[in-house]
Parts: structure tokens; C-alpha cells; sequence
């Protein structure tokens, strides 16, 4: 193993082995105005952020601007004939804070429309990577080599005043969203489709695009993505991605540079990465069973195995949700519109019929209900979307509206630097035993 290695490794297991006993004691402890527990364990429910375009509320789900799932549904604009909203009306109920008009969210279409073209050089960077990259790196490089683009960069080096960076930082956020789309569709086109791309229909609403873009022209697919693009935007600002992009930008970085961070946060297994893990978790047990529709039996039985070999369920549990996730909610009702009689669609729903009444048994789940992820695969599924890989790429499309309107509003309040302080074990243990009055 290495000397240096070995030496670590004992040195932090039994450090390891001592945190999990001091917090097993004292665990509740009030430190200042915080627990031990949560100094320790992921900094779950300590308010520390203001994040304007939406807030998570443990029993309600996700509010925009005050405004449920369901009802940006019905209260935002859709195309004509349409029934899911569409995301150009969020991002302007995001930065201002009012349910856009019909003609309000065609001119932000428009704009983007305008704004999207992306230069060779970003399709250059993406090209000199293997194509087996993992769609996620190659996504959030191509962010990176389009910050060369960055109208704020140009303009702090310039020596802007502090009380208009807002205004660079917006026509960044505006160009990097009307960007994404292309962006993301030449990673498809590249590593699943033999590079044989599409070109943008500036005609198209932004989804429509990015679904022409894909390779989708049907209309119930492209209804998918206005939904997709919507739900996924924001999830108020302490998710890593969220609070990732609102980090580095806390820095002055640029929005090219927030994002790409964000976005690499994303990638983790425990955000982002999670909706291809249950599409993948739901077709292992498929083939274990031999079946394309598992009996509320049958799955009952294989969700007992998968926590009795020590894993989890993917798509069930939330750090903060104690309810079943709006945005679940609200793809099983497009799912029930759309795709009812699709067999992956209905072991989704079965699935959740099941799981939670298990996961409550066991008595540690605080929370056992699905959240947005247990449903979006199978959605995409439907329509041929089939590459489990690039699922969190178009996550990371729609959840650019929230980062980037919030990170506007962030250079509005001229907000400092984000710099908490940080404590070592040894001092804790120090304070516990009275040998110090306190953490400061």
C-alpha cells in the first residue's frame, strides 16, 4: 500500500472511529447556534444563504417565487396547444418575481434565439477529448472553454465599477443559457449518434430546440423537455450545485466560471448523477426477475435484498423533502397523459407504491418518499431517449436558470465572499473537555 498510505489510513480510521463516539454523545450539543451533528454531518438545516428564486419547504416542496409546482403548470405560459409550461416563463418569474405574459416569455425565446450560437473553438475542446468522456465532463470543459466569451471577465479587467457588475454578469447568464442547449446536443450527437449533428431552428422555443437538436421531433417529447427543463431549474440554494455556483461567484468568478463548478458538483452520485443510478437500479432488477413488468411482489422482494446487502434505493430520500417530491408528482401526471401504458413508466409508479412503506419499517429513513429523480428516466425512456450517461447533462441545462438568475442577484446585493469558519476535531474536543471556553 505505500508507507505514507498505510499510515494515513490507521491514523484516520481511528480518528474516524472517535468522531462517530464523540457524536453518538454529544452529537446534540449546541455549539454557538449549530450541533455537532451538523458541523459534522453535511451542515443539514443551518441557515447561512438568501437565495431569492426559490425555497424548499420540508412539507410543501419547492415553492418559485412563492409559487408551487403545480401552479407554474398551469400559471406560466405554454405554446399554443400545449399543456407543460415553458422555462423561459421561469427564469423571468425567477429574476423578477411576477408570472410573465405570453408575449414576455416569447421575447426571452427570441433573445436566446438570437444569442446561441456557440464558436468553433468550444466544439474543438469538446473533440480532443476520447468519446468515451463521461457526457458531464465534456459538458461542464465546453462551459470552461467558452469563458473566453465572459463580457464580465473583460469588464473587471477593465476596472468596472463594483455597483454595475450586475449588468455583465446578466449578459453573461444570458448568453450562457441560450448556449447550453447546443452545447449539450453536440455532446449527444457526438458520443451516441456517430457526430452526425443537427443544426439549431432559431423558430423553435428554446426545449423544442434543444429536443430538434437531440434528434426528437416529437411533440410529446418536446412537451417532456419544456416540463423537464422547468422542474429541474431550482431547488433553492444549499444543493451542491446551487451552492457550488454561488461559492465560486462569491469569488467574482465569472458565470462561466460558477457554472462549470456547479456543474461538477452536479456530476456526484449523490445529486445529479442519481437519475441514471435508478433507471440502472430498475433494469438490474429487471433482468434479475426476467420481466419488463415486476409484480408489486416481486419488487417488494428485490427493494428488501437491495437493503439487506447494505445499498440503497435510488430516487428515494431527500435532505430535505418529508413528503413525496412535488416534481415526482408532477411527471407521474404527464406520465398518466402521455405514456400510461408504458411498462417502465408503471413500474415507476409501482415501485412507489412499495418502497415507502418498507423504507418507514426499517425505523432510520426519516424521509421515504421519491424524489424528482426516481421518475425522470423513465420518462425519457419513452421516447428514445435511451442513454442513462447523458441524463444529468440535461439536468445541468435546466438548473442553469435557477444558478444563473440567482448568481444576477447575488451581484445585485454586492454579497462578499463567502468565507465560513472552520473548527478541528482536536479543538472540539478540547471544548468538550472545558479545556478551552469556546469554538471561536
Amino acid at each position: 500500500m505505500g508507507q505514507l498510505k498505510e499510515a494515513f489510513y490507521e491514523v484516520a480510521s481511528k480518528s474516524s472511529i472517535e468522531i462517530k463516539e464523540m457524536l453518538k454523545t454529544h452529537g446534540d450539543t449546541v455549539v454557538d447556534t449549530v450541533t455537532l451533528s451538523q458541523i459534522y454531518q453535511g451542515m443539514r438545516g443551518i441557515i447561512g444563504l438568501v437565495t431569492e428564486t426559490s425555497l424548499l419547504d420540508s412539507e410543501e416542496g419547492i415553492r418559485f417565487r412563492g409559487h408551487s409546482i403545480p401552479e407554474l403548470v398551469e400559471k406560466l405560459p405554454h405554446i399554443e396547444g400545449g399543456t407543460q409550461p415553458l422555462p423561459e416563463g421561469l427564469f423571468h418569474l425567477m429574476m423578477l418575481g411576477e408570472v410573465p405574459t405570453q408575449e414576455q416569455v416569447e421575447h426571452i425565446s427570441a433573445v436566446w434565439a438570437r444569442r446561441s450560437h456557440v464558436p468553433n473553438y468550444v466544439f474543438d475542446a469538446i473533440e480532443a477529448l476520447p468519446v468515451h468522456t463521461h457526457p458531464m465532463t465534456q459538458f461542464s470543459i465546453a462551459i470552461m472553454a467558452l469563458q473566453t466569451e465572459s463580457l464580465f471577465a473583460k469588464a473587471y479587467n477593465e476596472g468596472i465599477s463594483k455597483k454595475d457588475y450586475w449588468d455583465p454578469i446578466f449578459e453573461d447568464t444570458m448568453n450562457l443559457i441560450a448556449r447550453l442547449p447546443r452545447i449539450a446536443a453536440y455532446i449527444y450527437r457526438r458520443k451516441y449518434k456517430n457526430g452526425d449533428h443537427i443544426q439549431p431552428n432559431g423558430m423553435l422555443d428554446w426545449s423544442a430546440n434543444f429536443a430538434h437538436m437531440l434528434g426528437y421531433e416529437d411533440e410529446g417529447f418536446r412537451e417532456l423537455i419544456r416540463l423537464y427543463m422547468t422542474i429541474h431549474a431550482d431547488h433553492e440554494g444549499g444543493n451542491v450545485s446551487a451552492h457550488t455556483t454561488h461559492l465560486v461567484g462569491s469569488a467574482l468568478s465569472d458565470p462561466y466560471l460558477s457554472l462549470a463548478a456547479g456543474m461538477n458538483g452536479l456530476a456526484g452520485p449523490l445529486h445529479g448523477l442519481a437519475n441514471q443510478e435508478v433507471i440502472r437500479w430498475i433494469e438490474e432488477m429487471n433482468r434479475e426477475l426476467d420481466t419488463d413488468l415486476p409484480t408489486k411482489e416481486q419488487i417488494a422482494a428485490y427493494v428488501e435484498k437491495t437493503l439487506k446487502d447494505g445499498k440503497v434505493v435510488p430516487g428515494y430520500g431527500h435532505a430535505v423533502l418529508r413528503k413525496t417530491d412535488p416534481r415526482f408528482e408532477a411527471q407521474q401526471v404527464f406520465g398518466k397523459q402521455y405514456c400510461a401504458d408504458d411498462k417502465l413508466v408503471q413500474t415507476v409508479w409501482n415501485i412507489y407504491e412499495v418502497v415507502p412503506p418498507i423504507l418507514s419499517a426499517t425505523g432510520k429513513i426519516k424521509n421515504p418518499w421519491p424524489n424528482v429523480d426516481a421518475h425522470s428516466g423513465a420518462l425519457l425512456k419513452h421516447y428514445g431517449l435511451m442513454e442513462e450517461d447523458f441524463y444529468t447533462v440535461m439536468f445541468g441545462v435546466s438548473r442553469a436558470l435557477g444558478v444563473l438568475a440567482s448568481l444576477c442577484w447575488d451581484r445585485v446585493y454586492a454579497f462578499p465572499l463567502e468565507r465560513p469558519k472552520s473548527v478541528t476535531t482536536h479543538q472540539v474536543k478540547q471544548w468538550l473537555n472545558k479545556e478551552i471556553p469556546t469554538l471561536e
